[in-house]
């Protein structure tokens, strides 16, 4: 699974920045949701070239098993 890095910077003011670096394509974009829930208004948002990258899926298959008594 791809490792993502998320850099928070708080600036004398308050404001707050968010960088997500690792996340290919809209991947970024949970992450700056996530963020804004947390955090409040997003004031401005820049997509780099990561964004524009093809995503990177994960897949995850879940097996319940039940005990028979």
């Amino acid at each position: 699974m791809p490792q993502h890095d998320i850099e928070i910077e708080i600036g004398k003011t308050g404001e707050v920045t968010v960088s997500v670096k690792g996340a290919k394509g809209k991947a970024c974009l949970k992450y700056a949701e996530f963020f804004q829930k947390l955090i409040g208004e997003v004031t401005s948002q820049t997509l780099t070239s990561e964004y524009y990258e093809p995503e990177e899926k994960a897949k995850i298959d879940l097996h319940v098993r039940q005990k028979q008594g």
